[in-house]
């Protein structure tokens, strides 16, 4: 079943045409990725998903439901998740305070903020940490983590309102390369687990190649591939403005 159905998406910044009728699903329980060189409109199209753009054209659906148009906010309470490039913790925060905030949110509860707050929620923050392998650094401050553990946090915060549909604008980016692997291993486990679609950026393509079950390649707008890892590695027009035939064959 398709979480996500995108059609004819469309936008522009001037007279510089970022999206142009990009089409594309993506299933439920399924990792897809989204590649393309830089300015290929890969950003934009996850800002149009979420709502932080408006359209020029096209409509966005999710789980059937036409969210085309409507605010960033509506989009998360809808189920639409979305982790950042450079990840968005409170470093001031505990871990665990981190990831209670955002259930005080999903729960409309953020205004309660008496003695007992920090009791509220707990129990689910710590089985969502212990969900990203973090339970055991419950009480630390997230400016002390090391970043492969804040990319983790971000991860359990972003899955604390049990989204349909998780956006990851590159979510590996600033680790070294054994936590990349490590997480987008956890996070392709928990979106089997939770039937939970997963689109994601992703400029390693190790990591790309290694965990999506569906790769589409975006070039100056315009998607020029949209299928399996084994029919993208092979794609002639992929090869030439993108991955390279070096990199399609170290891929593989």
């Amino acid at each position: 079943m398709s979480v996500l159905a995108v059609r004819d998406l469309a936008k522009s910044f001037g007279g510089v045409q970022a999206l142009a009728g990009v089409s594309f699903e993506v299933a439920a329980g399924k990792m897809q990725a989204m590649i393309g060189p830089n300015g290929a409109g890969k950003t934009t199209c996850f800002n149009l998903l979420d709502g932080q753009l408006r359209l020029d054209a096209g409509r966005v659906y999710l789980a059937g439901t036409d969210i085309t148009g409507l605010p960033t906010r509506r989009i998360w309470r809808l189920g639409v998740g979305r982790t950042f490039q450079i990840a968005g913790v409170f470093a001031s925060m505990t871990v665990a305070e981190n990831v209670q905030t955002v259930l005080l949110s999903h729960r409309r509860r953020l205004a309660a903020f008496w003695p007992r707050v920090a009791d509220l929620y707990r129990d689910e923050a710590l089985d969502l940490l212990a969900q990203v392998g973090m339970a055991e650094q419950a009480e630390r401050s997230c400016g002390v983590l090391a970043y492969g553990d804040v990319k983790r946090v971000e991860l359990a915060m972003a899955l604390a309102h049990s989204p349909r549909l998780l956006l990851m604008d590159e979510p590996t980016a600033g680790m070294a390369p054994g936590e990349r692997m490590a997480l987008m291993s956890l996070v392709a486990g928990l979106a089997r687990a939770r039937e939970m679609a997963v689109l994601f950026t992703e400029h390693d393509m190790d990591a790309v190649f290694a965990h999506a079950d569906r790769i589409l390649v975006l070039d100056r707008g315009r998607l020029i591939a949209d299928g399996s890892p084994a029919e993208v590695r092979t794609d002639a027009r992929v090869r030439a403005v993108y991955l390279g035939s070096d990199a399609v064959a170290e891929a593989g």
